[in-house]
């Protein structure tokens, strides 16, 4: 998960920039300030990984903020309605300019060059500090759930979609008429899923896109069952079928 905070002093901008932040699953808000007074207190108390940065603001602008911020902790990407101040972005060491008006495309971009930066600039911990060559960790295949007083480990492979139910959530599996039970929330079970593989596309269901065989008038299928895409999370599961289509 990559942790962020919004610095915006307009409200509209604030919300828009929060639901993009919703609709992606490596994100995690930490807070939303709406001047760079407030977000320099709040950050020393809570720094991130990522911010989302206007630069015309009152008192404090972006860009003389962002030159106080530690962008080796933290990645910066302006937002703004000027397209002039750009190379001056770029100066402070920010991974992304964004102009609003913000599609979510450009954001959901903009977020992919942050993870790669924050990938590739990772700090060592404990023992990989003393270590003369890289390490690298196993990909992660699975997960334990809790259901039925037992854990049961099940494959990102075999998940066919998630459906959520209030407090729970009912995982379908390939090749078993029934889904694992597991109290548990969406947006919990949703941040230990690997983003690349499981998109969000209704508030109540998750799908594992390298399963979706058939996709049909805005739903996707999955035997006699049809997923519904909301409007919500539409842009996102075009984009992914745009760049997996011929």
């Amino acid at each position: 998960m990559i942790t962020c905070a919004i610095v915006d002093d307009e409200p509209l901008a604030v919300s828009l920039l929060q639901s993009y932040v919703q609709r992606t699953p490596v994100l995690q808000l930490a807070g939303t300030y709406h001047n760079a007074i407030e977000a320099m207190a709040g950050l020393q108390r809570e720094p991130v990984d990522l911010l989302f940065l206007d630069i015309q603001m009152p008192e404090w602008n972006g860009l003389d903020f962002a030159r106080v911020i530690d962008t080796s902790r933290t990645c910066i990407i302006f937002t703004t309605a000027f397209s002039q101040y750009a190379p001056d972005g770029y100066k402070v060491n920010a991974v992304d300019y964004l102009l609003k008006p913000i599609a979510y495309t450009d954001f959901a971009s903009a977020v992919a060059r942050a993870q790669k930066h924050l990938a590739e600039h990772a700090r060592p911990v404990d023992g990989d500090a003393l270590s003369c060559s890289p390490q690298t960790q196993p990909d992660i295949d699975s997960i334990f759930v809790k259901s039925d007083y037992k854990q049961l480990r099940i494959r990102f492979s075999d998940i066919l979609y998630i459906e959520g139910l209030k407090d729970y959530v009912k995982i379908y599996l390939v090749q078993q008429p029934r889904p694992v039970l597991s109290l548990i929330s969406m947006r919990s079970l949703e941040e230990k899923l690997p983003s690349h593989i499981f998109c969000r596309v209704h508030r109540s269901f998750i799908v594992n896109m390298e399963r979706i065989e058939v996709v049909e008038r805005g739903q996707i299928v999955f035997g006699q069952k049809h997923v519904p895409v909301s409007d919500s999370y539409r842009e996102r599961f075009q984009h992914y079928l745009d760049e997996h289509s011929i």
